[in-house]
This record gives structure tokens, sequence and C-alpha cells, in this order.
């Protein structure tokens, strides 16, 4: 399961960070590490931060966006320092999130995704996600090293598995995930707004509509079959009835 959890840093700018996320990642059983376009990457700074953990980084996927990133995941849990005013299932505790993270992993890759360190992910890339994830701090500093984060959340996950004597002496039987992918959704997903735009819908911008039907279907977490017969229901409404030949 654990390498089903894919870690995603996104825009890093300082070189170091990412060589101790890679470190934080390596004690905890992770190796899955996936930048979005790094400042600079390789990078000496980076590698000796990591401090051992150099596999983590040889192994890294460098790729442009965080679609890319995340499109094969069936479950995307974006960190963030504040909370958004975004409907989107939201995570306050780390323990939670590991709970739900490591089920969904025993079946199918899992990104956890943290942003810039100077102000984290943007909204954008927060409606790329299934979840959002707060950490804990002191109100009046609330704001965690990338790195350190990283171990926040590497170790919730560790210790979910550790705890679960069976992951530590035979790997888990496979199990074909009934979720869509992220890429599946947000086909989906724009699929959905087309077939409205088409339909005359009024989108009000002031009321985030689109952005809340959005979040109502990825609350739902629809399955893959469902998902199916939602893109069925929709080329539906967009196809021309053929009502026969005229009796007139």
């Amino acid at each position: 399961m654990l390498s089903n959890i894919q870690i995603v840093l996104v825009q890093t700018f300082h070189p170091g960070n990412i060589g101790a996320a890679a470190r934080a990642m390596k004690t905890m059983g992770l190796s899955r590490l996936i930048l979005v376009a790094p400042r600079r990457f390789p990078d000496d700074e980076a590698t000796a931060m990591a401090a051992g953990a150099t596999d983590v980084l040889e192994n890294a996927r460098v790729v442009d966006t965080l679609d890319e990133a995340v499109g094969e995941c069936v479950s995307v849990i974006g960190a963030s320092a504040r909370l958004r005013n975004m409907p989107l299932p939201h995570f306050c505790e780390p323990d939670e999130m590991a709970e739900h993270v490591m089920t969904q992993a025993a079946s199918a890759p899992v990104a956890l995704v943290f942003g810039r360190e100077r102000f984290g992910l943007t909204n954008e890339e927060i409606q790329c996600c299934t979840h959002q994830m707060t950490l804990p701090a002191a109100p009046d500093y609330p704001i965690l090293n990338l790195a350190q984060a990283v171990q926040v959340c590497a170790h919730e996950l560790f210790t979910v598995w550790r705890k679960n004597p069976e992951n530590q002496y035979s790997a888990p039987a496979p199990v074909q995930s009934t979720r869509p992918t992220q890429q599946q959704l947000q086909a989906f997903l724009q699929h959905l707004d087309h077939t409205l735009e088409d339909a005359g819908f009024h989108n009000q911008p002031h009321s985030r509509t689109l952005e809340r039907l959005h979040a109502f279907y990825i609350r739902a977490q629809p399955s893959k079959k469902e998902l199916s017969l939602l893109r069925g229901m929709l080329s539906a409404f967009s196809t021309p009835r053929d009502n026969g030949p005229s009796n007139k």
C-alpha cells in the first residue's frame, strides 16, 4: 500500500526542501516522489539534504502540470495552511487523512499534494484535488516548513500501515479499485460543463455554480460504473431525438 502513495510537490522554490522531503519520505517507507515544475532540479543542495535518500530523488518524476501528476490517482489530498471557501471534503486531523489514504491505496494510486513554500497551492490547484487537508498547529503561527509537513503526513501514513500486522509480513491481495481516476473524474466534469453550456444553463460566477456542482460530484465519490452511467446520461441529453416520420 505504501508503494501506491505519491508525494507531489508543486513548483518547489528551494531545492533543499526537495531533498529534505525525500528524506522524510524514505524514513517512513514512501518512495514515489513527483515534482511539478520545480525551480531547480536536479541540484546538489537537494542531494545533500536528502542525506541517504538519493534513490528517492533519482527515481522522482518531473512533470509540467498538477493534472499530469495526479491523473491516475483515485484520491488526491491537497495540503493547505489555510481553510478555503470550497465545498470539498476536508481533513483537519492527519490520522483521519491517513486512514482514508491507506484504504484507497490498497487498490489504486493516491496522491498527497504540497504547494509552494511562499503561498502554497492556488485555488485552481485545490480544485484538482478530491479532498483538502489542514494540519493542526499553533493558531498564532500555523505554517509548517514544506519538509516538516511531508514528515508529519508520512509518519501518520506509516503509523496506520505499521498498526496492521498483515502489512508487515505479506503484501495484501490485489484488489481492483472501483473508484475512477482523477483523469476520468475531470473528463466527466468537463463533459458536464459542456452539456450544461449547450443546454443554456446559466452559470453564475459570483455564486460559484459550476464549482459547487463539481464539489457535489466529488463528495458523492461515484464508482467507475456510476460515472460511466452519468456520462451516458449526459450524452443522451446532447443527442437529438428521432421521433420518426410525421403523421401530418
